[in-house]
């Protein structure tokens, strides 16, 4: 189809096509293809909350390289279904800002004092064990985020745990409850079992039955159907090989880089918080009380323990570590960097309250020499080298492959192989033929049946494949003498389980009737708990599902295994233990089952949220 288009282009067909859009136009109307476009940019929409293609981009990556740390270093990137791993993205956005709402409408808000001791105090930020505004620009460019933009989401994923704490932490279970489950859990059983084991020997199969079986099932002996590529492929690690670092480039690097450090500032404070205008008031009167004992001589850092309100500093004297500009609130800072060291801020106003801010140390900018930095500062403008003529060249093979009518034109113009695949089938093959987007190219209509080049897909951040099929091997029936033996091993299994089923079910009638003759085959359970070992978990749980004999009576079921086999079940008795559960086991018990009780209560919530919203995918 894309061919044809680019063929005709400019015949008569695309009049037809532009006549048949007015047409579109004077039924649907403007409004339609106006929403269209406005929704361009985005994935879906919550109610009123937009959803942005970059914000999914972003979640796909955090994902992947939440399973790729999961994983190990082994793990295939490519390997991914790349269409199941937008849906999951997708899926949780959706249902993250559905619980966003939740909490704001439930009037629930998140502390920025409590974000800046997060992110002062947090390991991953720190550098022998103290806050380095450095890392912690490192690790938030490694994941993706800015500043700012990794203080919403610090202030949001508080937000979250306070609504799913609260609802979770609603849930109970009595002691009468709890003491029920452990009963039931800690019940054994006595029983004995008896296998009819299917003699595969003695069961005949016709030929007859073999050619209706064939015949009946011909969709399921069918040559796979295949495809063979011809395939380009372009990765950094290849075009790493081209690029020349100078020393130039070397030097501007290095003046860029210490041009970003800064001082740190070791900060502590007091927070006397406070949301309506009565508890500012109330809280600035706190606020310059303690700071009239602090001028007395009273100690800052025994003072913050006793009467600040923020808990992640308190224990530690109001301390917050060293950090750089940026970090805290602007009024906050302001006050910060206006301090000598040891002084002690009047107080200071923010959205959370009023801080009274000591300054504790001062750590001049540490700036390395050039030396100690070239191994890290070549890898880093080789790497953004390479980048940006990864760019280029996606953008000239996208190009060249969308003119072109085969791949050895855009491959002769770029320097680039041109590759053959194996055959591989709608499932998949190995290496990049195992991702979902290069299937899904490879067996698309245009691309398949009319022949077309793909667009660049990209596998992972590194590599980018365009493709056409070269071969396609279409589904093929297969004889039935190639199937033949397959076929009558099969059926010589299904008519052996059906012959032990019907030997079990004679022998529960009888054993129900009372005229079962003895059998010496029994196998005897003695108290039997729910995680027996030696017996299969299928008839395990179908011990546990017999009903309780009468006392000198026994019950019986009966079961199909699926290599044919046939079990008979004798239920003799039920032990339940008598002790009590220990006060301190009973209450572990209850707060397991509680916590169970609100995850599952919680869940019921998502999905309530998620039947009561709008939600549009674009």
């Amino acid at each position: 189809m894309l061919q044809n288009i680019r063929d005709r282009s400019t015949s008569w067909i695309s009049k037809v096509i532009v006549g048949l859009i007015v047409v579109l136009l004077s039924f649907t109307g403007f409004e339609a293809i106006m929403s269209s476009t406005s929704n361009r940019n985005n994935a879906a929409k919550v109610n009123d909350t937009e959803i942005t293609l970059d914000a999914l981009a972003q979640e796909k990556s955090i994902q992947q390289r939440q399973l790729a740390q999961q994983f190990g270093a082994d793990f295939n990137m490519a390997g991914l279904d790349d269409k199941l791993l937008n849906e999951m993205a997708l899926k949780s956005l959706i249902g993250r800002t559905l619980l966003l709402q939740a909490a704001e409408k439930s009037g629930i808000v998140s502390s920025t004092a409590a974000v800046d001791s997060f992110i002062v105090q947090f390991p991953e930020f720190q550098q022998d064990g103290q806050f380095d505004a450095q890392r912690f620009d490192q690790v938030l460019r490694q994941m993706g985020y800015g500043r700012m933009q990794f203080r919403r989401m610090l202030e949001q994923d508080i937000q979250l745990t306070q609504l799913q704490s609260g609802i979770i932490n609603s849930a109970f279970v009595t002691a009468q409850e709890a003491e029920a489950f452990a009963r039931l859990e800690r019940q054994t059983r006595d029983f004995s079992m008896v296998e009819i084991k299917p003699d595969l020997n003695a069961v005949e199969v016709a030929d007859s039955e073999v050619e209706a079986f064939y015949q009946s099932s011909l969709e399921r002996y069918m040559t796979p159907e295949q495809v063979v590529l011809e395939y380009i492929e372009l990765s950094k690690s290849a075009l790493a090989s081209q690029i020349e670092v100078s020393e130039e480039d070397v030097r501007d690097a290095y003046e860029a880089a210490i041009a970003n450090l800064a001082e740190q500032r070791r900060a502590a404070h007091i927070l006397f918080e406070a949301g309506t205008e009565k508890e500012l008031a109330e809280a600035l009167e706190k606020a310059q009380a303690t700071a009239g004992r602090i001028a007395a001589g009273e100690d800052f850092a025994a003072l913050a323990s006793e009467l600040s309100d923020d808990p992640g500093s308190a224990v530690d004297g109001g301390d917050l570590g060293f950090a750089g500009p940026d970090v805290y609130e602007p009024a906050f800072e302001d006050a910060l960097y206006a301090l000598e060291k040891g002084q002690v801020s009047e107080p200071v106003q923010t959205a959370f309250g009023w801080h009274l801010i000591k300054l504790l140390d001062v750590q001049g900018a540490d700036i390395p020499e050039l030396a100690n930095m070239r191994d890290s500062l070549l890898q880093d403008v080789r790497a953004g080298k390479v980048e940006q003529l990864f760019v280029e060249q996606v953008d000239a093979l996208e190009g060249a492959a969308y003119e072109a009518a085969d791949l050895q034109q855009p491959a002769q113009e770029l320097g680039l192989q041109v590759k053959l695949s194996p055959a591989f089938g709608r499932e998949g093959g190995e290496g990049i033929f195992a991702n979902r987007q290069v299937i899904e190219a490879a067996f698309s209509e245009e691309i398949l049946e009319e022949g077309a080049n793909s667009h660049a897909l990209e596998l992972d951040a590194d590599t980018v494949v365009v493709l056409r099929v070269k071969e396609h091997h279409k589904p093929e029936q297969l004889a039935l003498a190639d199937v033949r033996d397959g076929i009558v091993e099969l059926l010589r299994v299904d008519k052996a389980g059906e012959q032990t089923r019907v030997q079990g079910e004679e022998l529960l009638t009888a054993l129900s009737e009372d005229r079962a003759e003895p059998t010496p085959d029994w196998q005897r359970f003695e108290a039997a708990t729910r995680m027996e070992d030696s017996v299969e978990p299928q008839v395990l749980q179908q011990v546990f599902r017999m009903p309780k004999p009468d006392d000198g009576q026994f019950s019986h079921a009966g079961l199909s295994l699926p290599d044919g086999r046939y079990v008979v079940l004798r239920l003799a008795g039920v032990g339940t233990p008598e002790e009590a559960v220990a006060p301190e086991q009973l209450q572990a018990l209850r707060d397991i089952l509680a916590s169970r009780l609100g995850q599952g209560d919680f869940a019921a919530f998502t999905r309530q949220l998620e039947k009561d919203a709008k939600i549009e995918r674009f």
